[in-house]
């Protein structure tokens, strides 16, 4: 199938598309039948809470936990986290985690990324939620770790009395405790469904066409503080494309982002583990980057402009050794703990960017250089990460490409005939 055909004749989506607007249509009737003014303060309060805790569930779990990994949790918090998810009715995590790694690995492609801004507000928003496209990359993103779940699997198994319990009726019955059980079933359970929804939404569609760019301008994705407060830290939406794997929505104590607050809550408690950030001087490099080139044009940085730059491993001489395939495979081989990659003609060591690597480290693992016996011969099923690291795997930003210079160790010098095999599927 070919791009023309993806964009030109998308299926339409009839069961998805039904009831998201019964739900909106249910919605605005019942809140014509019963305004604010005449709905109790319990039921508005419940109302508040029902969405912040979906929220949270979208927010905390299926965005930062299960697509970016950027922390651990206990088998407990994730149960709970999934429950809350549910209640968003945003589909299954698994659903939602694939889709969103797409995103990221496809940002703005108007095929490849399911929400991309450059199809326009309106399809970014919620105009893609009504149409079932055929997704050619999806097999490219890596779902190991959702499948290895057990909560994933049985969220994912049960998602639909899971979503229709947790949305639709656990409001009235917790509304009925003062006799409201209509009202919180109007307020509680079908207005505060729109509110999750939109404000997810929002970050796909307004987070990527208003804002700032302190971090990079690689994509569309902006910071925008309304944002935030909406969405319980999401605003901050450049910084998170630039830094995916972060735990946070942004490095400064300030930034609004009451996600980052719960989890370091839960971390005090010792319930989640593993938390991941960005380095330092990553964010900050990215920071200067971007003030240069707000000044005058691209900034003439080392580190994203010369291919010959500085780094740890580079040998006595000022310049990068040239090894031959028997050469890589004996330093391969005397330190097999460690995890290499073929790249561009490079050999590098991502042993330090495992646990960094938004993609997880299992990925990474998959392109590693595996020396077997014969020293020429096996050149040949060595993996090339040039092609995943160029595009087809993954839109690498800036960052990425800096920090992959830096773990270099040498040049390699290949046979002719090499013809280094690269992992597409």
């Amino acid at each position: 199938m070919d791009r023309s055909t993806i964009a030109s004749h998308p299926h339409i989506w009839w069961s998805n598309s039904i009831f998201f607007v019964s739900v909106h249509l249910a919605a605005l009737v019942g809140m014509y039948c019963l305004p604010p003014t005449l709905v109790s303060w319990p039921t508005l309060a419940l109302t508040y809470a029902m969405w912040q805790l979906a929220e949270f569930g979208i927010t905390i779990g299926y965005h930062r936990l299960w697509s970016h990994r950027a922390f651990r949790a206990s088998m407990g918090v994730r149960f709970v986290l999934a429950l809350l998810g549910s209640a968003g009715f945003q589909g299954s995590i698994k659903w939602w985690c694939l889709r969103h790694r797409l995103h990221h690995r496809f940002t703005d492609d108007p095929i490849h990324d399911p929400y991309a801004a450059t199809r326009g507000l309106l399809h970014s928003h919620m105009g893609w939620i009504f149409f079932k496209p055929t997704y050619t990359r999806m097999e490219l993103v890596d779902r190991d770790d959702l499948d290895r779940d057990p909560v994933v699997r049985f969220q994912h198994k049960y998602y639909i009395p899971l979503a229709l319990f947790f949305g639709f009726a656990v409001p009235p019955l917790i509304g009925a405790l003062w006799n409201d059980a209509l009202g919180a079933f109007v307020w509680a359970g079908l207005v505060s469904r729109l509110a999750v929804w939109h404000c997810t939404f929002f970050v796909n569609s307004l987070a990527h066409w208003d804002g700032l760019q302190p971090f990079s301008d690689e994509n569309t994705s902006r910071g925008n503080f309304l944002l935030a407060v909406l969405t319980s830290g999401e605003g901050n939406h450049n910084f998170h494309h630039a830094f995916p794997h972060d735990y946070r929505s942004g490095p400064w104590i300030h930034t609004w982002d009451p996600s980052k607050w719960v989890i370091l809550l839960l971390h005090q408690f010792g319930l989640v583990y593993g938390l991941r950030q960005a380095r330092d001087e990553d964010y900050k490099e990215a920071l200067a980057y971007m003030n240069h080139k707000s000044l005058g044009g691209e900034p003439p940085l080392k580190e994203y402009a010369n291919e010959e730059q500085d780094s740890p491993r580079k040998s006595v001489g000022n310049t990068y050794q040239h090894w031959s395939v028997a050469a890589t495979k004996l330093y391969v081989r005397e330190h097999s703990e460690r995890c290499f990659l073929l790249l561009n003609g490079w050999v590098v060591d991502v042993t330090p960017y495992l646990g960094e690597h938004p993609g997880g480290a299992s990925l990474l693992r998959r392109y590693a250089i595996r020396p077997g016996e014969d020293d020429e011969a096996d050149a040949h099923t060595w993996l090339d990460a040039s092609w995943a690291f160029d595009g087809g795997l993954n839109n690498h930003s800036r960052a990425a490409v800096k920090r992959m210079r830096e773990l270099r160790v040498a040049k390699i010098e290949l046979p002719e005939d090499a013809g280094l095999a690269c992992v597409q599927e």
